[in-house]
């Protein structure tokens, strides 16, 4: 099999890291061109001398596979994280080729054929969980790839699955496109009273960007953005109720209106995605996410009511506290408090019952104390050691950080890079993990040793001002755990198979485990007082902080978990029961679903799924109700070191040893239930999601 190597274009050199540095969207075109060209040749090779064996079919086709996710992946990462006009029109123009050569290489009848033959042969008992799952999931992917159909039907269903991909692309750029367009331009301060300095400092950078030379966080002009963390501040901050409400308005109807307008795009998705379920014989599109995952469609449902009947009262309560606080301070909208105000006297409530302001914690959580302190948890945990090593691969920007993971030995075992701070004019919010390349025996760089794994870690937290360096409220932390848990899974894989390895393969309602699970260690005692250390003075956060900030992680559980499910809802009603064309609009669908989720009724005109990527321009259609599978699934592992004594030094190495051997070493290469029942010695149960959110009493009298 010829690698395609051109060394004028960097997309087709042989690298071991990628060059994310002088990688343009001149590249694109004749890059992706040319390497599909040549995986066409590599895979009509394929076709040709394919064998029901391991070396004839798996490891060639893994060398197809990888090369074009590998190459992809880079150019769509640099769209992310470095967006232009110029390389967005490049990638809009190759996509089709490259979903063209992935239905053709999906659609493979040889392929299929040997892989249902190894199935069916005498060797199917001697090969291993990770090769059995292998074929099993090719076979499965096949059939959803339309490998079984009919020419006419494969046609049809080909041209829907590039209409699928151009319409989610679209819709994902609309919603950018929408977000950076707004703006309001704010001179007077008393209109931005309350904001805290961070937010002022963010708005005032924004004006500088924006032509206003001389803004300042003290004197402005500042300018406001749907960008998340101006919008959050804004939401829970300025007293200015008419600016919240203006904020909010824009917030859910971004993507909505004019040439921006995703709800057309919406329907044509939903339609098509219908489309598609039938032709494959399945009654929704649902049926067909649920294929691959771990729960099915009635399972899903029934985990949703359980949480909502489980939220649901604790939910009205918060409303009611929201009320009577706002009256006692006085509010004119005590009365009547809507979306633009729940999260201000949510705020003020949390700053009155737990004294915690979380602007003035940010001083105790500094980016480089927050690594260490993770960096030391995975060490401790997990027996590796991570270390700098900035300058070992190229970046595609000079605040992007490279690091080497190492196991006790001090042999590599993987490397990743992390992109922390917001850069709203290229960058896109949010924050994601995502392969670079995964582990590999067949692709091995010297042909002994496997290939080790890379992963990106991307975050969108307030950048470093002067010499102050980036401060973070508890919830990035918590971010930064989150994401880091997924590299994790990806990293420590001790899978040699690419096609199961780290995060490959891996049901998507089982992917969130690693790193929701990773989030609990940021209340851990020992964990949370190593990272919170004023970046100034060096004193620890004081013991009653600590206490308070355990005893707010309850506060409005309720209403946040009905915040979840309404999306989660929502999500499997658009994609079981509407019928698009029919009487019932989506934006209908939306609020008969929110008056079972929402204690307060979404405004007539909230347009929120114009801006719902997740499900329309992300892989979580039929999808969404994963974070709280998974949420059941991580606080039950974590449970296991509640289990063992979270103080225990001892206890806690010897689970996340067991943890870091079964959750983060086996990947895609068995199945999930299997992989959870070998650490916890049970299948999962939802009673430590519940208690970790205060609501358990909420359910045994509800159930």
């Amino acid at each position: 099999m010829a690698t395609v190597v051109d060394e004028s274009n960097p997309l087709l050199q042989d690298f071991e890291f990628p060059p994310f540095d002088v990688v343009e969207h001149k590249h694109v075109r004749p890059g992706i061109r040319a390497l599909l060209k040549n995986l066409e040749s590599d895979l009509e090779e394929l076709e040709r001398t394919v064998e029901p064996s391991w070396p004839k079919l798996v490891e060639p086709l893994e060398k197809i596979t990888d090369q074009l996710a590998i190459v992809w992946g880079m150019i769509n990462h640099l769209k992310a994280v470095k967006d232009s006009p110029e390389l967005r029109s490049a990638i809009e123009e190759v996509q089709p080729e490259k979903v063209k050569f992935e239905l053709r290489l999906g659609q493979s009848k040889p392929i299929y054929d040997a892989f249902k033959a190894i199935q069916e042969s005498p060797q199917w008992t001697s090969l291993s969980d990770a090769q059995k799952r292998i074929v099993e999931s090719q076979i499965k992917e096949a059939v959803l790839n339309g490998v079984a159909l009919d020419d006419d039907k494969r046609e049809q269903f080909n041209k829907i699955e590039q209409e699928l991909k151009r319409l989610s692309q679209k819709f994902g750029e609309n919603v950018l496109d929408a977000t950076k367009k707004f703006e309001k331009l704010i001179t007077d301060k008393k209109h931005i009273e309350g904001l805290p300095a961070t937010s002022l400092g963010l708005a005032a950078q924004t004006a500088v960007s924006k032509g206003h030379a001389d803004a300042t966080a003290e004197n402005g002009p500042w300018i406001i953005t749907l960008d998340t963390p101006i919008f959050m501040s804004v939401m829970q901050h300025a007293k200015n109720r008419g600016l919240r409400e203006e904020i909010y308005r824009a917030h859910v109807t971004r993507a909505s209106s004019g040439d921006l307008n995703n709800t057309a795009i919406i329907d044509e998705i939903l339609k098509l995605r219908l489309e598609k379920a039938k032709l494959l014989n399945y009654n929704n599109y649902a049926e067909v996410s649920m294929a691959t995952k771990m729960a099915t469609v009635e399972k899903a449902e029934e985990l949703l009511e359980e949480l909502r009947i489980a939220s649901w009262d604790a939910a009205v309560q918060d409303m009611e506290d929201l009320k009577i606080f706002s009256k006692n301070q006085g509010a004119m909208e005590a009365n009547d408090l809507t979306h633009w105000d729940t999260s201000f006297w949510a705020e003020r409530l949390r700053e009155s019952k737990y004294d915690i302001n979380e602007e003035e914690l940010r001083p105790f959580f500094s980016l480089p104390k927050v690594m260490d302190g993770l960096f030391n948890l995975a060490k401790m945990l997990f027996g590796i050691d991570i270390e700098p090593a900035d300058g070992l691969a190229p970046v595609w920007n000079n605040d992007v950080k490279f690091y080497h993971v190492k196991d006790s030995l001090g042999n590599p075992i993987a490397y990743f890079y992390f992109d922390p701070y917001s850069r709203p004019s290229e960058k896109q919010g949010g924050a994601w993990m995502d392969e670079v390349v995964s582990r590999s025996r067949v692709l091995s760089r010297n042909g002994t040793a496997p290939r080790l794994p890379i992963a990106h870690m991307v975050c969108n937290q307030t950048p470093p001002v002067g010499t102050k360096p980036s401060l973070m409220t508890f919830r990035e932390v918590e971010t930064v755990f989150h994401e880091f848990g997924h590299a994790l899974q990806h990293m420590l894989t001790k899978q040699d198979e690419g096609l199961v390895a780290g995060i490959r393969g891996i049901e998507w309602d089982a992917v969130e485990l690693p790193s929701q699970f990773m989030e609990n260690w940021c209340y851990r005692r020992e964990t949370l007082m190593g990272i919170a250390k004023h970046y100034e003075t060096g004193e620890s956060l004081p013991e009653e902080v600590y206490l308070k900030l355990l005893a707010a992680r309850t506060f409005r559980a309720g209403s946040l978990s009905l915040r979840q499910l309404r999306f989660a809802s929502l999500d499997l009603e658009l994609h079981t029961k509407y019928i698009p064309g029919a009487s019932e609009s989506i934006y209908e669908v939306d609020r008969r679903v929110s008056k079972r989720t929402q204690v307060i009724p979404p405004l007539p005109e909230d347009r929120f799924l114009c801006s719902f990527s997740h499900i329309f321009a992300g892989g979580y259609a039929a999808g969404y109700y994963s974070y709280k599978w998974a949420e059941v699934l991580s606080a039950d592992a974590f449970s296991a070191f509640e289990d063992a004594g979270l103080d225990n030094d001892k206890a806690v190495k010897e689970t996340g040893h067991k943890f870091r051997e079964t959750i983060l070493a086996l990947g895609g290469g068995k199945e999930p239930l299997s992989v959870f029942v070998e650490f916890r010695g049970r299948e999962p149960s939802p009673e430590a999601l519940l208690r970790h959110n205060g609501l358990l009493s909420a359910t045994a009298s509800a159930l």
